[in-house]
């Protein structure tokens, strides 16, 4: 079986092939690295855009969603090249943190709904986002009952049922969709809380406005 084989390697060809992949290695290292910072950059701004939205500090929330979509383009452009990375949770996490904010600061100034084209981010990242804003419209619909805005409330947990219902028509398996189903989920028992608490509290509301009423007109 052996006779008539004529094993070689030739060692200048081998060096070849090894430095080239070296070299593929040593840049993508490279990236990786950059993309880590970048990363960072997209969700600590981010975050700190929905915290200033809360807040009501709406220039402050602008500023820190540009220096985020900065960041977030400049990470794809750099992880675009190295599939291994542009598909990874490194870069998924962060740019679904980006239209998180970008999402929810456009639909309570009535913006409008951007697409993953108009944000300039892929398809999966965008769900993934998408499916945060409801828990960041939950706070909002909290905040607004403590300030007794009912009907805004109720306009919130629409946006969030909305939300909800499209993510949940979305039946694809994790390993086309990573993390789109379980936000889904998510979305369901927080639309289910929240519409819970908004019929408690604002029955508890009006009986307590009934009794007012009464006890003034009693008086």
């Amino acid at each position: 079986m052996l006779e008539g084989l004529q094993p070689s390697l030739d060692p200048a060809r081998l060096r070849e092939v090894v430095a080239g992949i070296d070299t593929y290695l040593a840049e993508r290292d490279s990236v990786r690295e950059e993309a880590i910072r970048l990363s960072r950059e997209v969700i600590r701004r981010s975050g700190w855009a929905v915290t200033a939205v809360h807040k009501g500090d709406l220039r402050e929330a602008e500023e820190h969603l540009a220096a985020a979509e900065e960041a977030a383009r400049s990470l794809l452009e750099k992880t675009r090249p190295y599939p291994e990375l542009y598909y990874s949770g490194l870069v998924y996490n962060a740019v679904s943190e980006y239209v998180e904010a970008r999402v929810f600061m456009d639909l309570i100034l009535g913006r409008g709904l951007p697409g993953p084209g108009e944000l300039g981010v892929p398809p999966v990242p965008y769900l993934q986002g998408l499916g945060d804003v409801v828990g960041e419209l939950r706070r909002l619909a909290l905040e607004s009952v403590r300030h007794g805005l009912f009907e805004t409330a109720w306009r919130l947990l629409g946006m969030m049922e909305a939300i909800y219902l499209e993510l949940r028509g979305l039946d694809y398996p994790d390993a086309l969709a990573p993390g789109v189903r379980r936000k889904a989920d998510a979305a369901r028992r927080l639309v289910d809380d929240t519409k819970a608490m908004l019929v408690d509290i604002e029955n508890r509301y009006k009986l307590m406005e009934e009794l007012r009423r009464a006890r003034s007109g009693g008086g």
